[in-house]
């Protein structure tokens, strides 16, 4: 089974990418934000661990975590970010080992893993190739602040938080700019396509 890894960083259009690709190839698609979502209902291991650390203030009345909450308490202080990333990237990387396991035994020829810090965890040995998504950093910011309703500065501080695009492609087998329009973005993705799967 070929393993591709995907990532990028916030608001580089990794979606999209992904949305392009579901729409060419039936690939088996592993996503470590959906798994990172799953593993914090009430309840769970990495929840109780998020509780105990951070407080029921994280919570909703519902006891599902706030994740507006819990992202501006960890963006603007490092330890804290470190402190969650301690909690869940252990159970999220176990989860899609797992995932893995069970498409390769189902005899799925490819799978497209998409963490955003795949890099930074080091999972590079999980993957047969690293697929980066690249924007330029001003149009990251541009992004960021017309999805979430950022202001420049904090567009800034989330994206900082994360290893530099520029940093990410040094690892890259495939850089996919996705800084053009959709059009250019999708004659990228069926190039890789014909090269990769067919």
């Amino acid at each position: 089974m070929y393993v591709i890894g995907l990532t990028g960083g916030i608001a580089s259009g990794k979606s999209t990418i992904l949305n392009i690709l579901k729409t060419k190839m039936d690939i088996p698609i592993i996503d470590a934000d959906k798994i990172a979502r799953i593993i914090v209902e009430p309840g769970k291991k990495a929840w109780k661990e998020l509780v105990s650390y951070f407080g029921t203030g994280i919570l909703y009345d519902d006891q599902t975590v706030n994740r507006k909450k819990l992202g501006e308490i960890i963006f603007n202080n490092a330890g804290y970010r470190k402190r969650i990333n301690e909690i869940t990237h252990p159970i999220i990387i176990d989860e899609i080992k797992t995932l893995l396991r069970y498409y390769n035994n189902n005899g799925e020829k490819f799978v497209i893993v998409d963490v955003a810090l795949l890099i930074e965890i080091n999972m590079m040995p999980m993957v047969d190739t690293l697929w980066v998504v690249f924007v330029p950093l001003e149009v990251q910011i541009k992004r960021l602040m017309k999805r979430n309703d950022f202001t420049s500065e904090e567009a800034l501080v989330r994206i900082e938080s994360q290893m530099p695009l520029i940093e990410k492609v040094k690892y890259a087998d495939v850089v996919i700019d996705n800084s053009g329009s959709i059009e250019e973005t999708k004659h990228q993705i069926e190039k890789l396509c014909e090269k990769y799967f067919f």
